[in-house]
């Protein structure tokens, strides 16, 4: 009798033994989903970011402070089940490939630590001062990027306000020169929505000056030259029956102060001298401007099939 209850003992314990250790790793996992649900919240916000219309500049930090509130009052939400928090995790994959689609931008790795500066001043007074600093790392189709920025919260009875006190952006090299003093703008600006809008937008339109130069390169092999390869942002056009003619699209795409993307194509002429003299129409002179009329009648692509059908056409030859 005292044997078997002895085994009936070390059975039960061995039972609560395996009781809690179940227990353990249900919790275990149950705090992985929701560090990856509050990571999954975090890149959804700055994608956000990124799909938000222009906007005012004074508008800029109302919206910033918005988005980040709601990362903030997610990460304090509790979930009791399971079940609950898988729910949760899908939907928020499920946005976050949404937004990264829409946007271009996608978010690989991203971490946030928080700095309590509440005072025993400030605590008496009901106040409180947080310090988040966050940093990310992402890329924006080929173009990838490095974020680290903190924004202060000071939280009273009545009001909560927040500012992007540091922003600092670190770009991998690439032959976009435009993007090199557009950087240096938005640190100083601290203004972390014009930098996702406006890689976007430059992203966009230096795919589409790439498309279309390979596009003519395609076509005309023998007439159309890009010394950089598509990439490039100038186009020679060339009839191989006139040598010494040729004609240059360069083609810049400009970030403005307020952070707007803005296209320039203009034209430039290579021609003998013997051409100059016997222009006596001004012609050649006059070719660069009217390019730009001729852009915005016709648009871009048809304006640059123009030229090159004009130059080399065994009409024209």
């Amino acid at each position: 009798m005292v044997r078997s209850r002895s085994a009936r003992g070390l059975k039960n314990q061995t039972w609560r033994a395996q009781i809690r250790q179940l227990a353990s790793r249900q919790h275990s996992s149950m705090d992985s989903q929701r560090a990856k649900a509050r990571a999954l919240e975090a890149e959804i916000t700055a994608l956000r970011l990124a799909c938000i219309e222009t906007q005012a500049p004074g508008d800029d930090d109302s919206q910033i402070r918005k988005s980040f509130q709601e990362t903030h009052q997610s990460d304090s939400e509790e979930w009791g089940l399971s079940k609950d928090l898988r729910s949760h995790l899908g939907s928020l994959e499920s946005e976050l490939q949404f937004l990264s689609k829409l946007s271009g931008i996608s978010i690989r790795n991203y971490c946030k630590n928080t700095e309590d500066l509440t005072s025993t001043e400030m605590a008496e007074k009901s106040i409180k001062k947080v310090l988040q600093k966050h940093r990310l790392s992402g890329n924006c189709h080929m173009i990838t990027f490095q974020l680290e920025f903190q924004i202060l919260e000071i939280q009273d009875k009545e009001s909560l306000s927040s500012a992007i006190t540091d922003l600092s952006i670190i770009m991998e090299p690439t032959e976009y020169s435009e993007l090199s003093e557009f950087v240096s703008r938005a640190e100083e600006k601290r203004d972390l929505l014009m930098f996702f809008q406006s890689l976007r937008f430059f992203v966009e339109w230096c795919d589409y000056r790439k498309r279309t130069f390979k596009h003519f390169k395609e076509k005309y092999p023998e007439a159309v030259q890009l010394s950089e390869g598509a990439s490039s942002s100038c186009m020679g056009i060339r009839n191989p029956s006139q040598p010494g003619f040729e004609l240059v699209i360069v083609w810049k795409i400009q970030i403005d102060e307020e952070g707007k993307v803005l296209p320039k194509l203009d034209l430039l002429t290579e021609v003998p001298l013997r051409a100059l003299e016997l222009d006596k129409n001004g012609v050649i002179e006059t070719a660069p401007l009217s390019f730009r009329t001729l852009l915005g009648v016709l648009g871009t692509e048809a304006t640059l099939e123009s030229l090159i059908k004009s130059l080399c056409t065994e009409e024209s030859s």
